[in-house]
């Protein structure tokens, strides 16, 4: 067992794994890991279960302090991150040595990090998950709250491995490319004109500082739906919601299981990792995707559940 300790959680630090399924129907939503691709990857170089629980960090400044020696593996921004002041590199493996402090900076690049320990962090599971959902208070270390100072992190009691190693660098996201974001429309896109669409479709939008899990807001052109009436639905990850106001509204990890604004369509499994890593005040585009590409999208999304045994 190793033993990591909270000096400073930074500006958002959560327990997740791969979310909670099953329980839509009763009003629980997944949660989760943001970008599967980066968490994924932390728990492969490990040899972790795919579903161990790693530490979702957002926007940075978070500071650990190894109680025992600890294989970690950190993927994800990079958030200048440092071991007794000495520069480190995500998409890799690495030692944390008993009393060696592990400090986070600010991303210039992306939004979350990912720090996952050998074995993953041993946490209760609650409905079948340790994902925390603030807004449903489930999971985590308490109630759904963010971890805090002075909190000691157990992993599960393994056999170190006797190598380290890091992501292929073709596999390493570049987070300071422009975001084009591939839409499904589904039959509720009736419910916008051509020229509506058109807007949509033309016009760069700027995400929120409004923004969280729940949902991610933006801010630009508006756009206007025909009037009409609309029962409450299951909404699904990365739905494109347009309320009142005209603004739309890609609904994430901790979303609400059903609403009522009309959903002009979803964004693709693989392109809402990408958006994981979108800072407030970044820019997104969206493109309608035509039935080749969406059979390529598909076939990529299995290739990496496959790839990394996920249960999806």
């Amino acid at each position: 067992m190793s033993r990591l300790a909270i000096i400073n959680p930074g500006i958002l630090s959560l327990i997740q794994d791969l979310g909670r399924y099953g329980g839509a129907q009763q009003g629980v939503t997944q949660g989760g890991a943001m970008d599967l691709h980066a968490f994924c990857w932390a728990n492969y170089l490990l040899s972790n279960d795919s579903n161990a629980a790693q530490l979702e960090l957002t926007v940075g400044l978070a500071c650990f302090e190894a109680l025992d020696d600890c294989q970690c593996a950190l993927t994800g921004a990079n958030m200048a991150a440092t071991i007794d002041g000495q520069p480190i590199v995500p998409w890799k493996s690495f030692l944390l040595k008993k009393g060696q402090v592990l400090q986070f900076g600010v991303a210039k690049h992306g939004l979350r990090a990912y720090l996952a320990i050998r074995g993953g962090f041993n946490v209760p599971k609650v409905l079948g998950s340790t994902a925390t959902v603030m807004r449903e208070q489930l999971g985590g270390l308490e109630r759904g709250q963010p971890l805090a100072s002075k909190t000691v992190l157990d992993s599960y009691k393994v056999t170190l491995l006797n190598r380290y190693s890091a992501v292929p660098t073709e596999y390493i996201p570049d987070y300071s490319i422009d975001v084009v974001l591939h839409v499904i429309e589904g039959y509720q896109a009736n419910a916008f004109t051509k020229q509506q669409k058109k807007r949509f479709y033309r016009h760069h939008y700027q995400v929120s500082s409004a923004s969280d899990r729940m949902g991610c807001r933006l801010e630009g052109e508006k756009i206007a739906g025909v009037a009409m009436e609309l029962i409450s639905q299951p909404i699904a990850t990365g739905a494109i919601q347009i309320p009142p106001d005209g603004l739309p509204i890609i609904l994430l990890n901790d979303r609400q299981t059903l609403g009522g604004y009309p959903v002009l369509g979803c964004i693709t499994r693989m392109d809402l990792l990408r958006l994981a890593q979108v800072k407030p005040n970044e820019m997104v585009q969206f493109k309608a995707i035509d039935a080749q590409s969406l059979i390529d999208y598909q076939q990529r999304w299995m290739d990496f559940c496959r790839f990394f045994t996920l249960p999806f």
